[in-house]
């Protein structure tokens, strides 16, 4: 039975301000317990926490001026792409996971990790690692604890999806490894928070959050929406350490380069909007919810039946991070804009080349990019250049439908909210 939950009375700001300084408590203490971790280029740890603190509150600031309106193509959102209407398929599995997860939480966890459903919280995701979190990390729960938030992304993910997110989690202790500093990389160093209170009627919500991977799962009834979507990592091929040979992100790069490498040459030439790619080109990461990005490329209306099915397939292996069930519900949707879909390309087109492509049509869209080196540049001969081992994949819902906001905002007009 789920725990009944109350609202501390205190403002988002308050509860954002005290989260914070709890983090800062405990990257002090990191630091004063293990004064070695860092390295010797950090001479004031307080003084990078603080600066770390102003770069995330910079990044909210500038990225929620704007209330939510969705990722369009010309500013305005499409309507009536999204409908309230039973999928068929039952989120009982995945309600009964949150309400195990929330019962394990004491009043102070719970105060960290519960919010309204139509919180701001939901648009505070960002992937770079020194992003100032919302919610429990997995490193701070009990074993008990971590085991029932794995549940609860096993009942919401495919066996894939969940396997991806957990490769991701085991490349950032990669990283950690490699750059030699576990206290802002780490395999357990990521964060859930629960939006609403899970319910077979109203609407409610989790979000998983940490370096290279944030899951945001939207329920209203049998209904998911799971956007945006983040997974990605650097490096994406483990050749040392504790986590020796896991690998991601290689289907997602091969059956893009198999995708436009398959096209006719006319074809070819319109969907390949460069060859240079020089830098990172993803445009709907973090804080970019209402990015106006117009259609490019190729449309699928244009593409022969086998490219078509090729297109689909591709679609597919990014849709298939959901539930099984989900995930048919949703390609059922993404079929119906088929001719709609439009696939663009930047980048070379060899084994060896880096590129970045996109899949947009009125009710998903898809980012892959081979990025500039981050967190592993001393490694590199040349920073500037993008690389095979640093990945960053977006998969949204345009149109208003992240996060199910056009989903939410239906049900608030059957049923008035009261706050």
């Amino acid at each position: 039975m789920c725990k009944k939950v109350h609202h501390p009375s205190h403002t988002h700001g308050e509860r954002d301000a005290a989260s914070r300084r709890a983090f800062l408590s405990s990257l002090i203490s990191a630091f004063v317990f293990s004064p070695f971790a860092y390295g010797q280029q950090e001479k004031n740890p307080v003084g990078m926490a603080e600066r770390f603190r102003k770069m995330s509150e910079d990044a909210e600031q500038k990225g929620l001026a704007e209330p939510f309106r969705g990722i369009t193509t010309n500013g305005d959102v499409m309507s009536g792409l999204f409908q309230i209407s039973p999928s068929g398929v039952s989120t009982e599995p995945v309600r009964n996971a949150a309400e195990r997860f929330i019962g394990s939480l004491n009043n102070v966890q719970l105060a960290k990790t519960m919010f309204p459903v139509d919180d701001v919280q939901w648009r505070k995701w960002m992937n770079q690692h020194f992003y100032v979190r919302q919610g429990i990390s997995l490193q701070e729960m009990t074993e008990a604890q971590r085991e029932l938030a794995f549940g609860l992304m096993r009942a919401s993910l495919s066996t894939r999806g969940f396997e991806f997110t957990r490769n991701v989690m085991r490349l950032n202790e990669t990283l950690a490894e490699l750059a030699e500093d576990p206290i802002f990389f780490g395999e357990w160093l990521y964060f859930i928070t629960i939006m609403g209170i899970p319910s077979a009627t109203d609407p409610w919500g989790w979000q998983f959050s940490g370096h290279h991977a944030i899951v945001n799962f939207f329920v209203l009834g049998d209904q998911v929406v799971m956007t945006p979507l983040f997974l990605g990592s650097e490096p994406v091929r483990a050749t040392s350490g504790k986590y020796k040979g896991v690998v991601v992100l290689q289907q997602e790069q091969k059956v893009g380069l198999d995708m436009v490498r398959a096209l006719p040459g006319p074809q070819q030439q319109k969907a390949i909007l460069s060859f240079s790619k020089t830098g990172n080109n993803n445009l709907t990461e973090a804080f970019k919810d209402n990015v106006v990005l117009d259609y490019a490329g190729i449309r699928a209306k244009d593409l022969e039946s086998p490219a078509r099915r090729q297109l689909r397939d591709l679609m597919q292996l990014y849709v298939s991070n959901m539930d099984d069930g989900h995930a048919r519900v949703k390609m059922s949707e993404v079929e119906k804009h088929m001719e709609n879909t439009w696939f663009a390309w930047v980048g070379g087109t060899q084994d060896d080349s880096v590129f970045y492509y996109r899949i947009q049509s009125p009710v998903i869209l898809v980012e892959f990019d081979h990025q500039r080196p981050a967190n592993l540049a001393k490694f590199v001969k040349d920073p500037n250049v993008p690389t095979q081992q640093h990945i960053h994949c977006v998969v949204r819902t345009p149109n208003g439908n992240d996060y199910g906001k056009d989903l939410l905002r239906q049900h608030y007009l059957a049923h008035p909210h009261e706050s």
